[in-house]
């Protein structure tokens, strides 16, 4: 489930509970968790409900003035689809971020580190990635996604689902324009004897 950062920050401070969406389906369970710009949120309800049984206090719980622009808003979803009220809560930082600071590598967490690399360029249909890519982030950090992708001449949506996958582990960062190696990454790149 995708918030726009606005929301997402105001499930974090708490201004905002609730969420409604247009689905065939749900598209999230009760118990579950996403990360967002602001951190992990948890679904704590869903319910189908009628639409035009929201009111303006819904409305505001979900981060919108009021409950007719929100219902204008979910018109624009095409098909004569349920709606459904999804009850958010802050779940708490994103654990990546902790892990993407944390530079005081053991051995054993270098090694862990290669393990988990290595798997990853073993289970690639292109072939090993793992350190080429560290390494073409560490020397053009902040380079859009396509650019990177097209210089190691692979497309841009599987490059950028790699680079996620580096994430994952701590070591890259995301930005508005491009990625860069985390602290974490960088320490990483300074203790491994694996190379590109």
């Amino acid at each position: 489930m995708l918030l726009a950062p606005k929301v997402a920050h105001g499930v974090a401070d708490g201004s905002v509970t609730l969420a409604f969406r247009r689905w065939p389906r749900p598209d999230v369970k009760v118990g579950s968790q996403f990360r967002t710009v602001a951190g992990v949120v948890r679904v704590d309800e869903v319910e189908v409900v009628d639409a035009d049984a929201i009111t303006d206090e819904d409305a505001l719980a979900a981060g919108w003035p009021d409950a007719i622009r929100l219902r204008r808003q979910l018109d624009k979803v095409e098909g004569d689809l349920p709606t459904y009220r999804v009850v958010l809560a802050y779940a708490g930082p994103d654990p990546r971020v902790a892990l993407r600071e944390s530079t005081d590598l053991s051995d054993d967490d270098v090694a862990d580190l290669d393990r988990r690399l290595e798997r990853l360029d073993r289970a690639s249909s292109h072939g090993p990635w793992t350190m080429a890519t560290l390494d073409l982030i560490r020397r053009r950090p902040h380079t859009r996604a396509p650019d990177l992708a097209a210089e190691v001449g692979r497309e841009r949506d599987p490059f950028k689902i790699d680079v996620r996958k580096l994430k994952n582990l701590g070591l890259t960062q995301s930005f508005d324009v491009g990625y860069d190696l985390s602290p974490r990454g960088r320490a990483y790149l300074a203790r491994t004897s694996r190379r590109p």
